[in-house]
């Protein structure tokens, strides 16, 4: 992985993050918009909002760390997040009688001939470029895969915290630097010829991929959110290896080195294993501690797959119609 320091300030989308971004540089903008204004699914608003949760991974070149806890910024979060949390209940309502058991059955119906899947579509008529451009969008949470689920684990107990120490232990490589899930998705990037630095590709990445990533640091730094953040982690592990097999076919049929598939072939093999994990003992073992707790698992699992079939709809339309899936055309030709 290309670690030349934390990444640069991506470009403003509009006032609000435009507004963020100048805090961030120490300039006084005098007051700032309010989040009401903008789309909650938008570019504007999603970029703000990454930029803004960015502080707690690995920052920005020039930005000082003691920004993470400042005070005026962390308010200021709030009114943004809560916008898109907002729309996030309204668009993804959870019934009372809702399971965690149903919603998690519901993952594991398969499209009718493959509809509406990136998978599908990337297996049957990907090229290189199109999964290129996928892996550039993934890259904004793989290049730090499962460091927001970490969160979760002082938030935590008995067995449910075992179970998901010991899936994260997986994810960061069960001690392996080499086999770190980061570090494997670098790999790939570097097979297909992508730029391995981290948040490289913000600029490109449209508000539906921005918002994927932001869903999970949402959840991740609210406590009272803990449960909808293990729902949203049982949701990527029950679709994950199903999902990463038909990439590794896609990237086999193109013609892609071993680097590249590698990454796809271990989340085949590990995350069927880890879904079973999840299901029964992170999941299980949760509710059995605080069953009050089931239908913000549920929230979380459909907020994933809202946010999910919204990214999903964005990629299919714009290769369908011929043209990039990303906001600027931030690759170099290989197909």
């Amino acid at each position: 992985m290309n670690h030349p320091g934390p990444p640069p300030l991506p470009e403003p989308r509009g006032a609000l993050s435009a507004a963020v971004t100048a805090l961030l540089r120490g300039s006084d903008s005098g007051s700032v918009p309010s989040p009401a204004n903008c789309s909650p699914y938008g570019d504007d608003l999603h970029l703000a909002l990454y930029v803004l949760y960015e502080l707690h991974y690995q920052g920005f070149a020039g930005v000082p760390d003691d920004l993470e806890w400042d005070s005026g910024l962390l308010a200021y979060r709030r009114t943004i997040e809560d916008r898109f949390l907002g729309a996030l209940r309204r668009d993804v309502p959870v019934d009372a009688t809702d399971t965690a058991r149903q919603a998690l059955d519901e993952l594991q119906a398969e499209p009718v001939h493959g509809a509406g899947s990136v998978s599908h579509f990337l297996r049957d008529e990907g090229n290189l470029r199109r999964l290129r451009e996928y892996a550039a969008l993934r890259s904004l949470y793989h290049l730090k895969e499962a460091d927001p689920h970490a969160w979760v684990l002082p938030r935590l107990r008995g067995r449910a915290k075992a179970a998901m120490v010991a899936v994260e232990f997986d994810e960061f490589g069960a001690g392996r630097t080499e086999d770190i899930h980061a570090q494997l998705f670098a790999d790939l990037m570097a097979d297909l010829g992508l730029d391995t630095a981290y948040g490289h590709y913000v600029d490109a990445a449209p508000a539906e991929a921005l918002a994927t990533v932001n869903l999970m640091s949402l959840l991740g730094l609210r406590r009272a959110l803990r449960a909808a953040l293990v729902g949203h982690f049982a949701a990527v592990e029950v679709t994950s290896s199903p999902a990463s097999r038909r990439l590794a076919e896609a990237l086999r049929r193109v013609g892609a080195g071993p680097a590249a598939v590698r990454f796809y072939d271990e989340h085949v093999t590990a995350d069927a294993v880890h879904e079973q994990v999840v299901r029964h003992d992170v999941v299980g073992g949760l509710l059995a501690d605080e069953p009050q707790l089931e239908g913000d698992v549920v929230f979380g699992i459909r907020a994933t797959t809202h946010l999910e079939d919204r990214l999903a709809a964005e990629l299919l339309d714009a290769w369908r119609g011929g043209g990039s899936a990303l906001r600027v055309p931030a690759l170099t030709s290989r197909s």
